[in-house]
């Protein structure tokens, strides 16, 4: 599958000329602020308008070359100020990001010098995102168009795993964490977080075709279920870190998605529940050893 994708992605008509930018010899200086940002003396920014423009819908982010400011759907920076405290754990460590989307989250780790950083994700789309971006960023991170279910038979452990927001789009969210699981060194670690619901009960929700306009979403767990899987996966040490309503200041339609988002998502007349009726989306941040 890789190597298909790989095969899909040199062929792509926009990756030649991303590749044509790494190539220009440029000044540029990464900050990494809320805003992953990027100041360059490149000329080409004219170009890297139009190829940020041809690659939307953005997500995650945001991100700023010189004046240009993609304000990506998610404020993303809000989830990663939620892991901050903890960032101290990647230093020196081989670290992997599953379901990466276009890298916002590595960008922002390299501020905490892990020796290594990985990121996951089968996504072409976002894989380009993520190549726009580090054509002037010049980072050391190393991007897979792989998905968790790669990790078992990829040639690296990894140390700490961070998988945000994937588990609620697998049909099999123990398999899933046992392959989280395999690709661990010994005393390895997973930072995950999820939607959830809010019950005493060991239960989670079977949406019947969409939460909040979403299809593929099969389990949303009571965090007691949560724990539940991970312990049936081999975890141990489940410690909440964190619970958070998701609101419209951090995911709303901007003009670099170019369609629906949370607002749109919701019951109108009641934003505590979604337009299916069920609870609105909420997330608990956990973090799992071995």
């Amino acid at each position: 599958m890789k190597n298909i994708l790989e095969n899909q992605l040199s062929r792509h008509p926009l990756y030649s000329k991303i590749q044509r930018l790494k190539e220009l010899n440029c000044e540029n200086k990464l900050y990494l602020k809320d805003c992953v940002i990027l100041n360059t003396n490149n000329t080409q920014m004219d170009e890297i308008l139009e190829l940020a423009k041809e690659l939307k819908p953005w997500r995650k982010g945001p991100f700023q070359i010189n004046d240009l400011f993609i304000d990506t759907e998610w404020q993303s920076f809000i989830k990663f100020n939620i892991l901050k405290p903890f960032m101290s754990e990647i230093s020196g460590k081989i670290v992997a990001d599953i379901g990466c989307n276009n890298g916002y989250y590595m960008f922002k780790m390299l501020e905490f010098n892990p020796a290594l950083l990985i990121g996951f994700d089968p996504s072409i789309k976002y894989r380009l995102q993520f190549e726009l971006i580090n054509a002037l960023a010049k980072t050391s991170i190393k991007y897979e168009l792989l998905g968790v279910e790669d990790l078992p038979n990829y040639p690296l452990k990894f140390d700490v795993i961070f998988c945000l927001g994937v588990i609620y789009h697998r049909s099999d969210p123990v398999k899933m964490l046992k392959e989280l699981k395999s690709g661990l060194n010994k005393n390895g670690v997973v930072f995950l977080d999820t939607m959830y619901i809010e019950d005493e009960r060991e239960i989670a929700l079977v949406p019947n075709k969409t939460y909040s306009k979403i299809p593929n979403i099969y389990f949303i767990p009571s965090i007691g279920a949560l724990k539940n899987w991970c312990e049936r996966a081999g975890f141990k040490d489940f410690q909440i870190l964190s619970t958070k309503k998701t609101d419209e200041n951090e995911q709303r339609k901007t003009e670099w998605i170019d369609s629906y988002s949370l607002n749109d998502f919701l019951d109108p007349n009641d934003k505590n529940l979604t337009i299916e009726g069920y609870e609105a989306p909420k997330r608990v941040y956990v973090k799992i050893k071995i």
